[in-house]
């Protein structure tokens, strides 16, 4: 009995997305919302790139990697607030 290694076909198609749409939500906030709400609608932000993550993950025919894709776009998800919130921070 072989095992085939597992290799993610749809990885790059189906993380970028998520991340290109949460910076541009990160960058859209810091323009058009003010100093003491951006914090609030970062949080946002971030449930839509949750919200977007489990849409793509859920609408690819591959099921197998769905964990390790939804890690891999909610992480980046993260990293790109989270300097976005420095960014934010130091601008304040």
């Amino acid at each position: 009995m072989t095992v085939e290694p597992v290799v993610p076909t749809r990885f790059p198609l189906s993380v970028i997305p998520v991340w290109a749409l949460v910076a541009i939500g990160a960058v859209l906030v810091g323009l058009f919302v003010p100093r003491p709400d951006d914090f609030g609608w970062l949080t946002l932000v971030l449930f839509g790139g949750v919200l977007v993550t489990f849409v793509i993950q859920l609408g690819i025919d591959e099921k197998q990697g769905l964990v390790n894709r939804v890690i891999a776009s909610l992480g980046g998800s993260v990293v790109i607030l989270a300097l976005a919130t420095a960014a934010y921070a130091l601008l304040a």
